[in-house]
């Protein structure tokens, strides 16, 4: 019983999927693309996602430990004008959450049937997760291979949508674009309060961070 407690409040962290969707973050997000004059646009090339080459992958931790894994890109893609990102989107196949660092299979089970169930992701209900790219600005001097965006965006998880924002590296050439972006999500946003210290008293060391990282690796072709 310990055991399974140990990892449900660990589920609860992994939730991806999150955004910065206080009144702060979203004057934040306007701001980059008000300031830059750059907000996204459907104008430009499509480039189509290419699954088998991209990757999304979570990490969530608590005081006594952390885990990670992957979700699947189910579909997406990113525009592009000229050699500049302007827009996309991507949506995550929830069903296919799972966890990189737990061998035991029987402990690995019961933790990814955890964040699948009603506690957590409810997949059955909610099949996929979804960010759309609603701003993008370029970051004035970025060295080769640091991030060159700064990207606002909508996130959509269990049929609530935040806003988000990050700096991203992203690289077009050849009829290729490649993006990679650590996102950190605030659970909460999304009604995922198991486990959290901002809503329960003396959780002690079950407590989880309400703050958890999501990365996406993603290509995409024309």
């Amino acid at each position: 019983m310990k055991k399974t407690a140990i990892y449900a409040s660990f589920a609860a962290a992994l939730m991806l999927t999150a955004c910065n969707s206080s009144s702060t973050e979203t004057e934040a997000a306007e701001t980059v693309t008000a300031n830059e004059n750059t907000a996204a646009s459907a104008e430009g090339e499509t480039y189509n996602v290419v699954a088998e080459k991209s990757s999304v992958t979570w990490n969530g931790k608590k005081v006594t430990g952390e885990h990670n894994g992957e979700i699947a890109l189910e579909s997406g893609s990113l525009t592009v004008a000229g050699d500049q990102l302007t827009g996309g989107t991507l949506v995550m196949d929830m069903k296919s959450i799972s966890n990189k660092d737990l061998t035991n299979a029987e402990d690995n089970g019961k933790l990814v049937g955890h964040l699948k169930s009603d506690d957590f992701f409810g997949v059955e209900k909610y099949p996929t997760a979804t960010f759309e790219i609603t701003g993008v600005s370029p970051i004035a001097g970025a060295a080769a291979g640091q991030p060159n965006y700064n990207v606002a965006g909508a996130l959509t998880i269990k049929d609530k949508t935040n806003p988000v924002t990050f700096p991203a590296t992203v690289n077009v050439a050849d009829g290729v674009v490649t993006a990679q972006a650590d996102v950190t999500v605030d659970r909460t946003k999304y009604d995922i309060r198991y486990g959290s210290n901002s809503f329960f008293d003396n959780l002690g060391d079950k407590a989880i961070n309400d703050e958890f990282t999501v990365t996406f690796d993603v290509t995409a072709q024309k």
